[in-house]
C-alpha cells in the first residue's frame, strides 16, 4: 500500500511539471489574448507527440473568456492552442 501511495505521488509530481509557461504564454499573446491565467496541466487535451500540456483561462479578441490548452514539444515541435 505505502508502495502505491508514493508511486502515485510520484506521478503526479512528473505530470504537474511538465508545463510550459513561456511557450504558451508567447503563442497566447500572439494570437491576441489578453489577462491569461495558467491553471495546471493539461491531462488529456494534447496529442501524443507533445510533452507540455499548460492549461490556461484568458479573454480573446472579443473580450469572451476562454479556457483551453497550449499543447508543445520538447525541442522541434511548435505550439498548439486547444479549446
Amino acid at each position: 500500500m505505502k508502495t502505491l501511495l508514493v508511486t502515485s505521488l510520484l506521478a503526479i509530481t512528473i505530470f504537474t511539471g511538465c508545463t510550459n509557461k513561456n511557450d504558451a504564454h508567447r503563442a497566447l499573446v500572439a494570437e491576441g489574448y489578453t489577462q491569461i491565467e495558467y491553471t495546471g496541466y493539461g491531462w488529456f487535451a494534447c496529442g501524443k507527440d507533445d510533452f507540455y500540456h499548460t492549461n490556461f483561462k484568458a479573454t480573446n479578441r472579443e473580450g469572451n473568456i476562454v479556457e483551453g490548452t497550449v499543447c508543445s514539444g520538447l525541442i522541434f515541435k511548435g505550439a498548439t492552442i486547444r479549446y
